[in-house]
């Protein structure tokens, strides 16, 4: 399914996941994006040697997690950063799997462990917090 038939409220350009291949509800989810080559990031993004940069990748990640909380009628922020690690560069062009597990919900924050992979290595991994912001 696509992302906005999911609830999820961002467009482009600032919608990173091109596709969900799983969404379990309150649990987890699993989308995918492919960065193409000729986006205007990429113009100055290390210019010749271009990367995906990382704050891009952890916001695919928030999205993510954003449909795996699976209320498409709220709206959740991300709010806080526990830890992300890039442990791989991503190029523009390269397929990008992005797991989200919901480890906590309190009240109004959700707890995720997630991570961005390329084949089978690992590119990001982190802990994320998305709060649901009342009256929004």
């Amino acid at each position: 399914m696509t992302p906005t038939e999911l609830g999820l409220p961002h467009r482009p350009p600032f919608l990173f996941v091109d596709i969900v291949l799983e969404c379990i509800q309150g649990q987890r989810a699993w989308g995918q994006k492919t960065f193409a080559p000729n986006d205007p990031v990429f113009a100055g993004h290390f210019p010749g040697n271009a990367l995906v940069p990382g704050v891009l990748l952890t916001e695919a990640l928030a999205q993510v997690a954003g449909i795996a909380i699976g209320r498409p009628n709220e709206l959740y922020f991300l709010t806080a950063i526990r830890t992300m690690k890039f442990l791989r560069p991503v190029r523009p062009g390269e397929l990008i799997d992005l797991r989200v597990d919901q480890t906590n919900a309190l009240d109004t924050f959700h707890h995720f462990d997630v991570s961005a992979r390329v084949g089978d290595e690992i590119a990001a991994q982190g802990q994320l917090v998305l709060v649901r912001v009342v009256g929004g």
